[in-house]
């Protein structure tokens, strides 16, 4: 019997295992990058095909970490107010760091910077990081939770026939349904 031991093995062992987490979390969210023009840019933004039971063990970290920053996306809108428009190392930027201005926007910040570390505690990369909170989470902020989506791939992988699926984030790829238009009657 498993007492107090959750989650999958995926063959692995404990250390190999968080590093596949973060590891496939980091390659959904640096889907969502502008990569035009690059030699390795995604197909479709927001998905990644893997075997599903992969797919099941990563969509809850990855929601955790979409929630952690869909809460800091208020803290960072209160604190724009405080922001100054400057190039850091100028001037003007030196004066504001030393204005009162400086001390507000610092108060309203500190939560969005403490949920970016713990995010990144999780993660383990600053640049998906920067993505989660800059692309991804702004996208979810009026949504209560359920950000990702899974679909089984009816073909097996090739070599070990593993069942492959589709981890991807819900409403950018979704299809529209569209009501047929109702015969009219003459």
């Amino acid at each position: 019997m498993r007492h107090l031991n959750k989650g999958r093995k995926l063959g692995r062992n404990p250390n190999h295992q968080r590093a596949l987490l973060k590891n496939l979390i980091i390659s959904i969210l640096m889907t969502e990058r502008d990569a035009e023009g690059e030699e390795n840019a995604p197909k479709t933004k927001g998905r990644i095909i893997t075997t599903l039971p992969k797919a099941k063990e990563v969509r809850p970290l990855l929601e955790k970490c979409i929630t952690i920053a869909k809460k800091a996306q208020k803290p960072i809108k209160e604190a724009e107010q405080f922001a100054t428009r400057a190039v850091r190392g100028t001037s003007e930027w030196k004066k504001w760091r030393q204005s009162e201005q400086w001390k507000d926007w610092n108060k309203a910040i500190a939560p969005a910077v403490a949920a970016r570390r713990r995010a990144l505690s999780i993660i383990g990369d600053k640049k998906a990081v920067k993505v989660l909170f800059d692309v991804v989470a702004p996208r979810f902020v009026e949504r209560n939770g359920g950000y990702t989506r899974i679909l089984k791939l009816f073909k097996p992988r090739l070599g070990d026939a593993g069942k492959q699926a589709i981890l991807e984030f819900v409403g950018q790829n979704d299809r529209a349904k569209k009501r047929a238009a109702r015969p009219s009657v003459e």
